[in-house]
């Protein structure tokens, strides 16, 4: 589905957001990326869903060079692909319904998105997705007076609606409670695999990217660490991925006792011992 060869993202200030990132990412798989705060992962993912070009290097979206896009092509392209955002990107004031529809603006024309806001069109389809989300009470209910973690709900209801071959979900919980965030990461999985899209997830939680998913991908300072399935991943690699990140630093060290930040028992890292 992905092929990146050599891709480098450098901006106006000279800042290097990624520094030579190669990988391939199959029809239907589920990848975690990890790695400290800044390690170039949003940018990464910036550019996988076609908002950001890089300055070097080359991306492939189903076999065919993103930089050749643009015009019809482009939006065509922008439309498989469902972005999940950390700070949900909801309009407060509007209905969650309104919100949920969204998802349709890709294929939508603009007269057709301007009528759904006075009388929404599709509305059934909205309660299925708000229905898989498990918020289905809320279909009328002002954004804003939902919670953080029923407002990622609605997101994801959203891209649901949307139904693009591949999902984007960068740090999607790391603004809700540990519970909530498994629930969120477990949902995404199961709807992911239900449809059979592709997955690619940014973590702050080492925990849920080696429990719920089958390849890691850890990043630092714009470049590729490791590459791995989750029981190849020890706790020396975490420990050069993160080192010098004393919040992450003190995550990884959660792992000695098998236990994680969600109080759920798990095997010790390779490494580690108890």
């Amino acid at each position: 589905m992905y092929e990146l060869s050599e891709v480098r993202k450098v901006f106006r200030d000279g800042s290097v957001a990624l520094d030579g990132v190669s990988l391939s990412v199959g029809r239907g798989e589920h990848v975690a990326f990890i790695g400290p705060s800044g390690a170039g992962k949003t940018t990464l993912f910036r550019i996988l869903n076609l908002t950001l070009l890089p300055t070097a290097g080359a991306v492939r979206l189903d076999g065919a060079d993103v930089a050749t896009l643009s015009g019809a092509a482009l939006r065509r392209a922008r439309a498989r692909i469902g972005t999940i955002y950390q700070q949900h990107n909801l309009v407060g004031r509007l209905r969650v319904v309104h919100n949920v529809l969204a998802g349709n603006l890709g294929r939508w024309s603009t007269m057709t998105a301007l009528g759904s806001l006075l009388r929404p069109r599709g509305v059934a389809g909205a309660e299925r997705a708000l229905e898989q989300v498990g918020i289905p009470e809320k279909l009328s209910a002002r954004t804003d007076e939902l919670s953080g973690g029923q407002q990622q709900r609605v997101a994801i209801a959203r891209v649901l609606i949307q139904d693009p071959d591949i999902i984007l979900a960068d740090e999607p919980v790391s603004s809700v409670d540990p519970s909530l965030a498994l629930s969120i990461v477990t949902l995404l999985r199961d709807l992911s695999s239900e449809s059979r899209k592709t997955l690619l997830m940014n973590l702050h939680s080492v925990q849920l990217a080696l429990d719920h998913f089958p390849r890691i991908v850890g990043v630092r300072d714009g470049r590729v660490h490791f590459d791995l399935s989750p029981d190849k991943v020890t706790a020396e690699l975490l420990g050069h991925l993160y080192a010098g990140h004393r919040d992450e630093e003190l995550q990884v060290e959660q792992f000695r006792d098998g236990k994680n930040p969600f109080g759920i028992a798990c095997r010790p890292l390779p490494g580690f011992r108890a």
